[in-house]
């Protein structure tokens, strides 16, 4: 039998002595029965399932002659879990099974109740919301996690068709199932023993061949990016190849197998089956609706989309935070309310202390575009400040830079106020999105695009969006446009995600994070295909 969750039992004798005192009240002589005692019992490790069967009288669910198809239903999503990356053994559906062969009592029946039950509430736990608490796994995944109500994914299942309830528990976005497609069929790749030999070069471009082209040409061939060939030569066919995992794999398209490409050439099909199963659990942490129109940052690929009824009708480059754990951009979701046109850059706390601080310790007159604020606001003189006798503790002024061209927010901010005070914005600094790995902010959002970006947003509610911007942004003052319908925005962090025709694309888990994820998926009883190559 499964372990389950236990909870305090001292529900049990509040069960026992309301059937003492109905027995008394009636007059009646009859005792509890072993099935019910034994169900009761039970039942008390969780709140859910006592007040579940407390409420229909004890009667049995799951092991009556006319519970076959709640049966067959149940065991026919929990016998195929592992292909959503859940862990099996949390349900243990053999177990289960082999009880109710072996059943021999109304103990037994009434023991049986529970453990299906508690099965159908894990499943359904892990399946619609996800096996791991994120934050716990990592403190910069602040995402708030929907939790179901228990009991009422009890009561819901009891009053639904089974196989449709359950059919309906993980998430309905069609990337889901498009995840558990390309999970299977890398399993597969495993079985068979991966995509072939690595590939021994530093670099392999058009016009070569030999060995490693052979081998180049092989693995592009298992991978699904060429057709059956038996060319030697580095041909026209197989620059399209190489030009199309580049683009899957976020790497610059040019259809030359440089080092990088060619490190992510070798990466075998076990290591992008942990993304894939890191996907599935991180599209059950935002099983939720994402918004008709909403916008997608996904920190892995460097973009940022707004997306309408499912499709990206506007795409830009992004800038996120650096690889240093506290600079790192945040995953979480939240509602963009408005847009600061010519913005104030109001310098975090931290970035005042721990950088500009040291400088003007060293330089009173460095960071010179910055103004120093006291307490009261005002604009104070740095020559009445003696730097030196402040730490980053006590350092009392704050600091400012006034709306210019050269504003490090750029010309305008995107706002969903948030405690981490993350947002999108402009940024003088372009040069930065030519690099093909963008993590250089201090964590929030840079934009490549960010007028387009405005224009985009504006134009469900605007007759000419272009020119009610640019009327701001002529201003040069600090002003807000508000968003009439806040539009959800989504910081999430996918290292594979399939495309809207189902092919996978795979990036670099620059932050660490999936690896962390995975490792905790494996401890919680996910079974991953071995490394075959």
């Amino acid at each position: 039998m499964p372990v389950f969750f236990r909870r305090p039992i001292s529900i049990v004798l509040f069960v026992l002595a309301a059937f003492a005192l109905v027995a008394l009240a009636s007059g009646a002589r009859a005792q509890v029965s072993p099935f019910t005692q034994a169900l009761a019992q039970d039942a008390a490790r969780d709140d859910a399932v006592a007040g579940f069967y407390k409420d229909r009288g004890y009667t049995e669910f799951w092991t009556g002659a006319d519970a076959a198809d709640r049966r067959a239903a149940l065991f026919s999503v929990l016998a195929q879990a592992s292909d959503q990356g859940l862990p099996v053994g949390r349900y243990d559906p053999e177990a289960l099974m082999q009880a109710f062969r072996a059943a021999q009592t109304e103990g037994d029946r009434g023991r049986l109740e529970v453990a299906m039950s508690l099965a159908l509430l894990d499943y359904a736990r892990d399946v619609q919301t996800g096996i791991l608490v994120p934050a716990k796994i990592d403190p910069t995944i602040v995402r708030d996690i929907a939790v179901r109500d228990r009991r009422g994914n009890l009561d819901a299942f009891a009053t639904s068709d089974p196989l449709i309830f359950l059919h309906k528990l993980p998430p309905q976005a069609p990337e889901y199932a498009m995840l558990a497609k390309a999970k299977i069929g890398l399993e597969t790749a495993v079985a068979a023993g991966g995509w072939g030999a690595t590939i021994a070069a530093q670099k392999l471009e058009p016009g070569q061949d030999g060995p490693a082209v052979i081998a180049l040409r092989d693995r592009m061939i298992a991978m699904g990016y060429l057709s059956a060939s038996a060319t030697a030569t580095y041909d026209e066919a197989l620059r399209r190849a190489v030009e199309s995992f580049q683009t899957a794999h976020g790497l610059d398209a040019d259809g030359v197998a440089g080092a990088g490409t060619l490190a992510e050439i070798n990466i075998g099909p076990q290591a992008r089956l942990q993304s894939v199963i890191v996907a599935l659990e991180r599209m059950r942490w935002i099983n939720f609706d994402l918004g008709k129109r909403h916008i997608w940052v996904n920190q892995t690929d460097f973009t940022a989309k707004i997306v309408d009824d499912g499709k990206v009708t506007f795409s830009t480059r992004s800038v996120i935070g650096r690889q240093d754990f506290d600079r790192r951009t945040p995953e979480f979701s939240d509602l963009m309310e408005y847009m600061v046109v010519n913005p104030t850059w109001s310098v975090p706390r931290s970035i005042t202390v721990k950088e500009y601080l040291p400088l003007m310790q060293r330089n009173p007159n460095a960071a010179g575009h910055l103004k120093l604020i006291d307490r009261s606001g005002r604009v104070v003189s740095r020559a009445s400040v003696n730097f030196g006798a402040y730490t980053a503790k006590n350092f009392p002024y704050a600091m400012r830079q006034p709306p210019s061209d050269g504003n490090a927010l750029g010309l305008v901010k995107f706002m969903f106020p948030n405690k981490w005070n993350i947002y999108l914005h402009d940024t003088p600094s372009k040069s930065l999105f030519a690099n093909e790995i963008r993590a250089f902010s201090h964590g929030c959002v840079r934009l490549a695009d960010p007028f387009d970006f405005a224009y985009a947003l504006l134009g469900p509610q605007s007759a000419d969006p272009k020119a009610e911007f640019q009327s701001h942004l002529r201003t040069k003052s600090e002003s807000v446009i508000r968003l009439a319908e806040p539009v959800p925005v989504h910081l999430v962090y996918f290292t594979a995600f399939p495309t809207a025709r189902g092919e996978m694309t795979y990036r670099r888990d620059i932050y660490g994070r999936d690896a962390a994820i995975f490792a905790a998926l494996k401890a919680a009883g996910v079974v991953v295909a071995d490394v075959q190559g």
